[in-house]
């Protein structure tokens, strides 16, 4: 049984679909990528992050990118949590952990009626329009020159199947000590309630 995901929401050029470690994508879309390989895609569960890989090699793929790579600001992050809020509210999806960093997100999210890949999209899209209302769209300057805002995330997502209430702990406590690792301050976040097994029935 199936009682959460512990999920990873990529920002725009922060985990390339060829990188070395591996990656969640089937395929390279941009010519500017593929002459640097051809898509990773694992279905590895743990976090490849710490895996060795030439990093010269991963940096001139970044570079080669067409846009820069998305870095959230403080601003850029409350406001993604913000957007984020709003649709747990109109979803009734249980958060029980987030993380929002520079260059990706953590979330632990019950299971819900969507699937796992519709909530994802709906969460980045939540936060996209809530960037673009407030003005502060990583990429809100090309508009003009464009005609279009770049996508402000990469595609798809990294996840993790939870299946116990030990596993969610689990999950919770290491997206709780996420923002401490790259010396962020601890994050709190209105839409996101604390796991309880007992009223779940588990």
């Amino acid at each position: 049984m199936i009682i959460g995901f512990h999920v990873i929401l990529s920002a725009y050029g922060f985990w390339l679909p060829n990188d070395s470690r591996g990656s969640w994508s089937d395929f390279v879309g941009a010519w500017e990528l593929f002459r640097f390989g051809r898509a990773t895609k694992t279905a590895e569960r743990r976090s490849l992050a710490a895996k060795p890989h030439d990093v010269q090699a991963r940096v001139q793929a970044k570079h080669a990118l067409r846009y820069r790579s998305v870095r959230f600001n403080g601003q850029q992050a409350r406001a993604v949590g913000r957007g984020f809020a709003g649709f747990v509210k109109r979803s009734g999806l249980n958060v029980w952990a987030c993380s929002i960093l520079p260059e990706h997100t953590h979330l632990v999210i019950g299971g819900h009626r969507y699937r796992i890949e519709q909530i994802a999209n709906l969460l980045k899209g939540a936060a996209t329009r809530q960037l673009v209302t407030e003005g502060i769209h990583p990429f809100g300057a090309l508009r003009q020159k464009f005609g279009r805002l770049p996508q402000t995330w990469a595609r798809g997502l990294w996840k993790v199947f939870l299946g116990t209430p030990a596993d969610v702990r689990r999950a919770v406590r290491y997206v709780g000590d996420n923002p401490a690792k790259e010396s962020l301050p601890q994050q709190r976040w209105s839409f996101v309630a604390p796991f309880d097994a007992q009223r779940m029935g588990l």
